[in-house]
């Protein structure tokens, strides 16, 4: 059997390989010619041809001798270029780290999925040491989002790479990494459903961080269910089918303040298209302000952003010295800001963090959070590479609303809802509180079908 198997979901392709319709080193030929046919050559930073090739002949043997590992057993993953990958330079998006000693081993989350057997075809590109909701790489390309039938636009960041192999039918999942929207932000804008995690619910050893008391992982793929059987394997446990509930006494809350604050009319009228569909399937929909929204934004106006603050404590020694002047200048401009940020206001940004994530949770209780994942639909790549305000302001608007539930240790399903101006993606994002992340995704899997119409 032939086909485009990067256009298919884990499940579709899956089925095809437990029934022996579909051979897993077959399958892998068949993506690395997908990729080499593709015009946007910066989607992928690195192809792992060898490995992958090695990975799906062992899979096809185990295949063969009935010994399959399970659901995730010869299906195709790309990995955002953060990931350690054993033998290659972690560059994180960025030239000044390609002299760095390769990885002497993968990482955590890398392996986990080797032990599933996923097949590991490359690393994709990035937003420079990922602080950036655009996806504009100067050193390495920036992915054109496929989506897109007019001009140029982008695919979304950091985790541009990873939505643009997906959406483009390239890989049916790519792993991404999330602090501000990551991966929810790439979703969005390419169609795509994008799966953010509590912080802390996967191990992040070998993962190049931005911000550690933000940083978070998460796939973009096509499904809900797809995003809950990587979810499973990223925590060593076995993939499996989520019972659908009814969506008929699900509690969902969508907050009137902040979200939708010069929203575009076409994001506005797919997302209530959406809650429309979702009241009539027995969704509970409540409109109510949540105070803390607004809390978020005084304390960075008032002592400057959690990530900024350790993006530059990570960063400090490589901003004063020439690497420096090999850095995307936009990305140094952002992080020296956190120079101006004292050890007092860090700790004051801490302490207030951590009153507003108790505050909210006691007012959200069980039910869950909607609003639009972002905005706008994805701008145009050229007025953004003109004009570095522009790009600034547009980078703050990107990221205003995913990086919401980051501060408030969200976890979070970017859900396709419809589209908005030049027929590109909107999507819906549907949040829980810390650690309610199963609870999140049954929820997900059962209203995503309504959701997206």
């Amino acid at each position: 059997m032939t086909g485009n198997f990067g256009a298919m979901s884990i499940a579709q392709l899956s089925t095809l390989l437990q029934a022996g319709k579909a051979d897993p080193v077959q399958v892998a030929e068949a993506v690395f010619e997908a990729i080499d046919r593709y015009e946007d050559k910066a989607v992928f930073v690195s192809l792992l041809k060898d490995r992958a090739l090695a990975e799906a002949h062992a899979s096809s043997k185990r295949m063969r001798e009935g010994r399959s590992l399970g659901l995730l057993d010869g299906i195709p993953i790309a990995w955002k270029d953060l990931f350690d990958i054993e033998g290659l330079v972690t560059t994180a998006g960025s030239k000044v780290l390609a002299k760095a000693a390769p990885a002497a081993k993968d990482a955590d989350m890398v392996d986990l999925l080797k032990q599933a057997g996923m097949i590991a075809i490359g690393r994709t590109n990035m937003s420079e040491f990922a602080f950036s909701g655009i996806g504009i790489n100067p050193h390495y390309g920036t992915p054109h989002n496929p989506r897109s039938t007019d001009v140029p636009r982008i695919p979304g960041g950091s985790s541009s790479g990873a939505g643009v192999a997906v959406a483009a039918n390239l890989v049916p999942v790519a792993m991404g990494t999330d602090t501000g929207g990551s991966v929810r932000i790439p979703a969005a804008f390419n169609g795509l459903v994008g799966y953010k995690a509590t912080r802390g619910r996967h191990a992040m050893r070998g993962v190049y961080p931005l911000s550690r008391s933000l940083d978070s992982l998460g796939p973009l793929c096509r499904t809900v269910q797809d995003a809950a059987w990587i979810d499973a394997a990223m925590r060593g446990l076995s993939p499996a089918l989520i019972q659908k509930r009814s969506s008929n006494g699900l509690d969902i809350v969508v907050p009137t303040n902040i979200v939708f604050d010069g929203a575009e009319p076409g994001v506005v009228a797919a997302f209530e298209s959406a809650l429309e569909r979702l009241e009539k399937a027995g969704v509970r929909i409540t409109r109510q302000a949540l105070p803390a929204f607004e809390r978020i934004l005084d304390l960075m106006a008032q002592y400057g952003p959690l990530v900024t603050a350790e993006a530059y404590a990570l960063h400090r020694e490589r901003l004063s010295g020439p690497e420096a002047a090999d850095m995307d200048q936009r990305v140094v401009a952002r992080t020296r800001l956190g120079e101006k940020i004292s050890l007092s206001s860090y700790l004051a940004i801490l302490d207030a963090r951590a009153g507003l994530i108790a505050e909210t949770e006691a007012l959200i209780g069980d039910r869950f959070v909607a609003f639009p994942t972002v905005a706008h639909v994805a701008p145009a790549i050229e007025p953004l590479l003109a004009d570095d305000q522009t790009f600034f302001a547009m980078n703050v608007k990107t990221l205003s609303n995913t990086a919401l539930g980051n501060f408030l240790d969200w976890c979070g399903v970017s859900i396709p809802c419809g589209t908005g101006d030049a027929g590109m993606p909107v999507g819906l994002l549907l949040s829980g509180s810390a650690n309610h992340d199963d609870r999140l995704l049954a929820a997900a899997v059962a209203l995503e079908e309504v959701v997206r119409g």
